[in-house]
C-alpha cells in the first residue's frame, strides 16, 4: 500500500503543479480585469478538484452550500491544507482572500492576486496594517466580493490547538455584514508540509451564517466555537475512514490532539 500511495501522491502533485503553470500561463491575456482573473482561478479550481478525485482518490464533498446568503459577506474557514484554498475558488464566484503582502511578489501568480483584487495585509506598517487591511476588504465588499479569511493565519495541522488571531474580529465589527464560518479535515488528506495525498472523504462543510452587529469578543468566542466544534467532528469521521481504509495518520492529528470547545 505504502509504495502505491507513493507513486499516486507523485503523480498528483506533478500533475498539479502542471496544471497550475500551464493554466496562469495560458490565462494570463486574463489579467486585464478582475472578473476574468476571478473565471481563471474558479477553472483552476475545478481543474484541481478533478485531479485530486482522478489521480490521488480524494473526494472533497461541499456540505450546507445552502447556508451561503448571497452578495457580499466575510468568510471565515478553518485552514488545514493547500486543498480548502483551491476548493474555496471554485465555491464562490467573486472572492477575495486575506494573504499575506509577499504573495504578490511571487512571479505571474502574484500577478494573479494583485489583478483578482485580493485583500493584502502589509505588516511593515505596523499598527496601521490592520486599518488598510479593513479598507482594502471594504473595497472588495464594494466591488461585491466574498473576503475569505483564515483566523488562524497559518495552516495548522488537523488536531492542533486553535489559535485565533483578532484580525477576524477587526474584520467584522469593520465590515458589518454576515460572516459565514467554514469547518473542514481536509489535513487529514493533504498534510502541510507533506507530499503525500491521502485518498479519501474530505469535507469542507459551511456553517449557518453569523449575523453583523454583535460585540468583538461575543462574536469571536462564538466563530471559533462553531468553527472548532464542527471541524472536531468532521476530524473524528475522517479519521475512522481513513482507519478503515488502512491508511495511518501521524499522532498529532488525532481527536484527542486538540481540547473539544
Amino acid at each position: 500500500m505504502v509504495p502505491m500511495l507513493t507513486l499516486r501522491s507523485l503523480a498528483f502533485n506533478i500533475s498539479f503543479y502542471v496544471a497550475t503553470t500551464l493554466i496562469a500561463g495560458i490565462g494570463s491575456p486574463c489579467l486585464v480585469a478582475r472578473p476574468y482573473v476571478l473565471r481563471v482561478a474558479g477553472f483552476w479550481g475545478r481543474v484541481c478538484l478533478w485531479l485530486l478525485r482522478v489521480v490521488a482518490g480524494i473526494k472533497v464533498e461541499f456540505r450546507g452550500l445552502e447556508n451561503i446568503p448571497p452578495g457580499p459577506l466575510l468568510v471565515a474557514a478553518k485552514h488545514q491544507s493547500a486543498l480548502e484554498t483551491l476548493a474555496l475558488c471554485a465555491v464562490f464566484p467573486q472572492f477575495a482572500y486575506v494573504l499575506k503582502q509577499e504573495l504578490l511578489r511571487i512571479p505571474l501568480i502574484g500577478w494573479y492576486f494583485s489583478r483578482g483584487g485580493m485583500v493584502a495585509i502589509d505588516r511593515s506598517k505596523g499598527k496601521r496594517a490592520m486599518s488598510l487591511m479593513n479598507a482594502s476588504a471594504a473595497e472588495a465588499l464594494r466591488n461585491g466580493a466574498q473576503v475569505i479569511v483564515f483566523p488562524e493565519g497559518t495552516r495548522r495541522a488537523p488536531g492542533a490547538p486553535p489559535a485565533y488571531k483578532q484580525g477576524l474580529s477587526h474584520l467584522y465589527a469593520s465590515l458589518n455584514v454576515a460572516c459565514v464560518p467554514v469547518a473542514l479535515n481536509t489535513g487529514l488528506f493533504w498534510s502541510r508540509n507533506s507530499f503525500v495525498r491521502r485518498p479519501g472523504h474530505a469535507v469542507i462543510e459551511f456553517l449557518p451564517p453569523i449575523p453583523p452587529g454583535l460585540p468583538r469578543a461575543e462574536f469571536q468566542a462564538l466563530v471559533e466555537e462553531r468553527i472548532e466544534t464542527a471541524s472536531n467532528a468532521l476530524l473524528d469521521s475522517g479519521l475512522r475512514g481513513l482507519a478503515d481504509a488502512g491508511y495511518q495518520v501521524p499522532a498529532t492529528e488525532t481527536p484527542t490532539a486538540a481540547p473539544r470547545t
